[in-house]
């Protein structure tokens, strides 16, 4: 009997910025990593305990992230042998991303009343405003009133001139 060996389809070429992305963050395991790292985990104990998954996958989602630019495995705080994971500026510029998805998840997947964790602002504990894609001028924007424009090869425009 054969056994069919899956790989996974990479789209760190594609011309499409989410293709990128998704490929850049890899999995639901990765973005639940991003999450804790952001609810203040560190290390690969609190991200296994607080996610309850194998030590395998997260040892393998860690090390992409970090070869990703998504967090930096760094000396631990307290001095000891172990490492620490801190999200890099590219790591916390998925932010907005986050947002979205728990405003999405908490306005789609949960009854009215349902139990469930809200963001809120620490300054005043107030949950955060609804996301809003606007455009350039500040208006709010639907789907229908977008359209995806491919940019041209400007790399010519970017190469010394001579002569």
């Amino acid at each position: 009997m054969e056994v069919a060996v899956v790989r996974r389809t990479r789209f760190d070429d594609s011309e499409c910025p989410v293709a990128r992305s998704v490929d850049a963050i890899g999995d639901w395991w990765s973005l639940l990593i991003v999450r804790d790292a952001f609810d203040g985990s560190r290390r690969f104990g609190e991200f296994q305990r607080g996610l309850g998954v194998a030590k395998n996958i997260l040892s393998a989602r860690l090390r992409a992230l970090v070869a990703g630019g998504i967090l930096d495995s760094v000396p631990a705080s307290d001095g000891g042998a172990h490492h620490e994971y801190v999200l890099t500026d590219k790591g916390r510029d998925l932010f907005p991303v986050i947002v979205a998805l728990r405003q999405w998840g908490e306005a789609r997947f949960f009854e009215p009343g349902e139990p469930h964790s809200e963001l809120t602002d620490r300054r005043h504990g107030l949950p955060l405003r609804t996301l809003e894609v606007r455009a350039h001028d500040g208006r709010p924007l639907t789907p229908d009133e977008t359209v995806v424009t491919k940019l041209a090869d400007d790399t010519a425009s970017h190469r010394p001139r001579t002569g």
